[in-house]
């Protein structure tokens, strides 16, 4: 890994598991997970200010990899916060569809999903066949969020239960971003 810049990834609501791809990055490259304080009842503005206080604890610029909910935390976060600046860019895997009608009672302070342009590179991987997000509103978040989109086909959640292992696919994607 490049000692000038780190790679912290941002798992979704409830953690990510023992078999997800990025628990499996991290174990394998050393990539820094960004703890919540909160796993289960994830408060939008306490995960911002969590990813702030993570940004200015080391002034290297970072990659974030976000799944699921933390997608949603990088576009929330980046229209609120001073820090983007220290971003390099962002590989975002299967976005949450939080104004959906049959989301968790504990998502809902997650809408309104933030829609602005992100203010650095992105690459937003979707699935058709995700259960928390149609094809068509994951493909809406990214262009919105002027991400580069990248079909998954029919992986589901993009997870552990995906069966992705390691997942080189996502970490190809990521080097893209690194260069």
């Amino acid at each position: 890994m490049n000692t000038q810049q780190r790679i912290l990834l941002l798992p979704g609501w409830q953690n990510s598991d023992p078999g997800h791809w990025q628990s499996l990055w991290e174990q394998e490259f050393g990539y820094e997970r960004v703890e919540q304080a909160d796993w289960d009842w994830p408060r939008r503005g306490d995960w911002m200010a969590r990813l702030d206080e993570v940004l200015l604890a080391d002034p290297r610029p970072a990659l974030l990899v976000a799944h699921s909910l933390g997608c949603q935390l990088v576009a929330s976060w980046a229209a609120h916060s001073s820090l983007t600046h220290r971003v390099l860019g962002a590989l975002l895997v299967a976005p949450p569809d939080t104004e959906a009608q049959d989301m968790p009672p504990q998502l809902h302070n997650w809408r309104p999903i933030r829609r602005q342009g992100l203010p650095f590179p992105t690459i937003t991987v979707v699935s058709s066949d995700d259960p928390f997000c149609a094809h068509e509103r994951g493909a809406q978040m990214s262009a919105d969020w002027g991400s580069r989109l990248v079909e998954a086909g029919p992986l589901g959640h993009l997870n552990t239960a995906s069966g992705l292992g390691d997942w080189p696919t996502g970490q190809a994607l990521l080097a893209g971003l690194r260069e």
